[in-house]
C-alpha cells in the first residue's frame, strides 16, 4: 500500500477518534506512528514539545510528522486526514445539535461524553508525560513545572521556554564532569 494512503487512512481514523480534542488521540497517535511508520518514542515527544511551543493550534505538529514520512506530500495529505474528517463531523453535528435544541436527551448525551472526553484527555497526557519522564532529573523537571503551573498564572511558554534553558544547564554541567 502506498505511504500516502497509510497516511490518509491512519490519520483520517486519529481524527475521527479525536473526542474532546487532539490530546485525546496522542497514545493512539504514538502507537500508530511507532508501529506502521517507524517513528519512536522519543522523537515523538520532541515532534510534541514543537507543537506546543509554536504559536496556533498546537496539533499542527502533525504536519511534521507527515514530512517526516513522506515530505512535502506527506504533509498536506497528513494536513487533510486529520482536519477535515472531524471537522465535516463537527459541522454535521453542530447542526443536529442546534436543531435538537434544550432536550433532556441532549442533556443526558453531553453528561455522558463529558467525563469520556475528560479521561481520553488525561490519557494523552499521561501518554506524553510517561515518555517525557525519563529518569529523576526529568520527574523533578516535571514535579517543578506541574507546581508553578498550579501555583501561578504564568504563560506556559514562559514555563517551557525556561525548562528548557534549565534543562540545557543541566545537561551543560553533567556533561562537564
Amino acid at each position: 500500500m502506498s505511504i500516502l494512503i497509510q497516511l490518509l487512512l491512519t490519520f483520517g481514523m486519529l481524527s475521527l477518534l479525536a473526542v474532546g480534542g487532539g490530546t485525546a488521540v496522542l497514545p493512539e497517535m504514538q502507537s500508530v506512528l511507532n508501529s506502521r511508520f517507524g517513528i519512536d518514542h522519543l522523537t515523538f515527544l520532541h515532534i510534541y514539545s514543537i507543537g506546543q511551543l509554536a504559536p496556533g493550534p498546537n496539533m499542527l505538529m502533525v504536519l511534521v510528522f507527515g514530512v517526516q514520512i513522506a515530505g512535502a506530500l506527506g504533509a498536506g495529505v497528513v494536513l487533510a486526514a486529520f482536519f477535515l474528517p472531524s471537522s465535516f463531523l463537527c459541522l454535521l453535528i453542530g447542526r443536529l445539535w442546534y436543531r435538537i435544541g434544550e432536550t433532556p436527551w441532549r442533556r443526558a448525551v453531553q453528561n455522558a461524553l463529558e467525563p469520556i472526553s475528560i479521561g481520553l484527555m488525561a490519557s494523552g497526557v499521561y501518554a506524553v508525560a510517561k515518555s517525557a519522564v525519563a529518569g529523576p532529573v526529568t520527574g523533578v523537571f516535571a514535579a517543578m513545572t506541574l507546581g508553578v503551573i498550579l501555583a501561578t498564572k504564568v504563560n506556559p511558554v514562559f514555563i517551557i521556554l525556561g525548562g528548557g534553558l534549565a534543562g540545557a544547564g543541566v545537561m551543560a554541567i553533567t556533561h562537564l564532569h
